[in-house]
């Protein structure tokens, strides 16, 4: 399934970008990485919840960013499920077949010999006179509003300070000063869970950030429980999917492990009992940009990563993202994609066809599930589909469920589907009361008075299948197969 065993670093994957016209843009524009470079690339290719307009586009790369010297800025590197495909070796609509493959059939990391991991090529030290990591990581702010500068696609890799398990996930960093990074945990993760175990015991855990890596490895660690229970390093999906094991190599200055071709490692300390408001400097109330397409509310006690120091690779690329851009649907939808299609297909094998986590919920809230009723008595799992994809993926608030003959990916389609097989007061579930995701300003009892407490949801299926024993009555006009290629072969090269 694989076509593209040469990728096994960001650089590799953008080699594979350049043979394809159109998937990545150089531009050597002075830019400002204080709310500018955000704010150029929502026009050229962000996509996903970003306020309009926006579109799909290229990657872009920014050669001449402002205050730094030799560092490019990559941004919307997964902000296109084509490009996405292209550097893991799929079709766009099997990419989440893909991730189940491989979720399936890990193959751990290994470490290898500090003298071959590049990420150490040139290092800078905390203890070292005038070290201040906003001199050396061009972390942009996505907009003028933001807390500060943020690393938005760090990989944070850590090991569970009692059994020596490692994960890796990523989540909401802001560059607090010269040596403080503040990090925000959605609740129920397992890095926090690290660290709590690590606090009760009054001791820091030793942490890496790994930015510029493979996006197999950045795709395969937005996996979430249940199917990557506690203990699972995700490390080992991007290992399946590139049929060989993810190299690490050893901090120089903590207990840690960071992944050897990363474009930039911060290694620190999450320091036990301290905590700071994540917008101290800015006092604006106010985080960054996040997937739902709003701004994220500043928390008020965020637990600190000190920094010992910074490795990077000779002329290291920078890789950031958008917050609600297309690159956070990708990043999150498509192992949701994964996790729905692998628990469906153990409880009702050849009736779930495809999934779709939509970009309009930003890959969380909203699943298009397609569904094959081939039996009178399949009438109703449709329904019971739905009901897994929520206990697949907890932070799923709308799953829409269509026929065989609807394309999920396609919104038109699905929205045709709607109107066409759909009645509100038979055709719609509700699930009150349930919790989902944070993020949700919905999710209030502002908003609404049968909500209790912020963060739950009344969770919604939308069942536009066509009912078993009407089926004949709702088969959509058959035109005659053709050889299109053969009059307008342009159009089909691919």
């Amino acid at each position: 399934m694989n076509d593209n065993p040469q990728v096994f670093d960001l650089r590799s994957a953008l080699e594979v970008l350049k043979t394809v016209p159109g998937e990545l843009l150089y531009t050597d524009e002075p830019v400002d990485p204080h709310a500018e470079l955000s704010g150029v690339y929502r026009y050229i290719g962000a996509g996903g919840t970003v306020k309009r307009p926006t579109r799909i586009g290229p990657a872009m790369i920014f050669n001449n960013v402002n205050g730094y010297k030799n560092v490019q800025v990559l941004i919307g590197l997964l902000a296109s499920r084509k490009r996405v495909a292209l550097m893991l070796g799929a079709e766009p609509e099997c990419l989440g077949f893909l991730l189940n493959e491989a979720v399936s059939t890990p193959i751990a990391p290994v470490t290898i010999p500090q003298e071959r991991a590049v990420c150490q090529e040139v290092v800078y030290r905390a203890n070292e006179p005038g070290f201040d990591i906003r001199n050396i990581v061009p972390a942009p702010t996505n907009t003028e509003e933001d807390a500060g500068p943020y690393i938005t696609i760090g990989m944070a890799y850590a090991s569970d300070p009692e059994t020596g398990e490692a994960d890796v996930t990523i989540h909401r960093l802001c560059v607090q000063g010269p040596d403080e990074i503040s990090i925000y945990f959605v609740p129920g993760r397992h890095l926090d869970t690290f660290r709590q175990k690590a606090e009760a015991a009054g001791k820091p855990l030793p942490i890496t950030i790994n930015i510029g890596v493979d996006p197999a490895i950045e795709i395969g660690a937005c996996f979430e429980p249940p199917t990557t229970p506690f203990g699972f390093n995700e490390l080992s999906v991007a290992g399946s999917i590139r049929k060989q094991s993810v190299e690490l190599v050893d901090c120089l200055t903590v207990k840690a492990k960071a992944i050897a071709n990363a474009e930039f490692v911060i290694e620190g300390e999450l320091l036990p009992n301290v905590r700071v408001r994540e917008d101290q400097h800015s006092n604006t109330g106010k985080a960054m940009p996040e997937f739902p397409g709003y701004t994220g509310p500043a928390n008020p006690s965020v637990p600190i990563i000190k920094v010992k120091a910074v490795t990077h690779r000779c002329n290291p690329i920078l890789q950031t993202v958008i917050g609600p851009s297309e690159e956070h649907v990708n990043l999150a939808g498509i192992p949701t994609e994964a996790s729905i299609l692998q628990m469906v297909e153990r409880a009702m094998p050849g009736r779930l066809l495809n999934v779709y986590a939509h970009s309009s919920g930003g890959g969380k809230y909203m699943a298009v599930l397609q569904f094959k009723k081939s039996i009178p008595s399949d009438e109703g799992r449709q329904r019971q589909a739905a009901l897994l994809a929520f206990s697949a993926f907890s932070e799923l608030k709308h799953v829409i469920l269509v026929d065989e003959d609807v394309d999920p990916f396609d919104s038109n389609d699905v929205l045709w589907a709607l109107n066409t097989r759909y009645q509100g007061d038979v055709s719609t579930i509700f699930i009150p009361g349930v919790r989902c995701h944070p993020l949700d300003p919905s999710q209030s009892p502002q908003f609404s008075a049968s909500i209790r407490d912020e963060g739950i949801s009344c969770k919604v299926i939308f069942d536009c299948t066509v009912p078993y024993k009407l089926k004949d009555r709702f088969q959509r006009a058959k035109f005659k197969e053709t050889d299109a290629k053969r009059f307008a072969p342009s159009l089909f090269a691919k």
